[in-house]
């Protein structure tokens, strides 16, 4: 499986693939950042972001795309930046019919170092690790859209079969059969 990881942020949006299985070894394809510039307006900076993003998408073909879930931080006009730089990586990757999932920071913290509460330098030194990197990717977003992308790899087929759970329990039990009538 190839998935481009993407942490957003609206002057640095950190990209990145990795290619592998749940259980096998991982490789980096490519890691990197978006960047904007602070003083342009939103709208172009997203629109940049925009272009930014594609460029990946159709440099390094993935089958699917991981994008950090925004949650809810102390600053709203930081928050508000987070959800829009999202947003656009969710686009971006729905106009291509790829799936899009979305995993909280702790989600991935977990996942890369068996702490959901371990800070930035621990997940650069595991990412770097897992993919036999000679160094952590800088700057940390870049580490984190790798990290994002090594999460998704490793929790997407639990998460595919739950899906499929609940899509079962969903249509509920066959139909039972009219008494009286016989089977064909």
């Amino acid at each position: 499986m190839r998935v481009l990881g993407v942490d957003p942020g609206l002057t640095r949006c950190g990209v990145g693939v990795v290619e592998g299985a749940a259980g096998r070894p991982l490789r980096m394809a490519a890691v990197g950042v978006v960047r904007t510039p602070a003083a342009a307006e939103t709208a172009d900076r997203l629109v940049l972001i925009e272009r930014g993003i594609e460029e990946w998408l159709d440099a390094h073909q993935p089958e699917a795309v991981a994008v950090e879930r925004v949650f809810s931080q102390h600053n709203v006009r930081t928050v508000m930046g987070t959800a829009q730089a999202s947003a656009v990586a969710m686009l971006c990757a729905a106009r291509r019919g790829l799936p899009v999932a979305l995993h909280t920071p702790s989600e991935v913290k977990a996942a890369v170092t068996g702490s959901g509460r371990a800070d930035k330098a621990q997940v650069g030194a595991m990412v770097t690790r897992l993919l036999r990197l000679d160094a952590p990717p800088r700057p940390a977003d870049a580490a984190d859209a790798l990290a994002l992308a090594i999460c998704h790899i490793w929790r997407a087929p639990a998460q595919d079969r739950l899906r499929r759970a609940r899509a079962a329990a969903r249509s509920g039990p066959a139909a039972p059969r009219s008494k009286g009538t016989i089977p064909s």
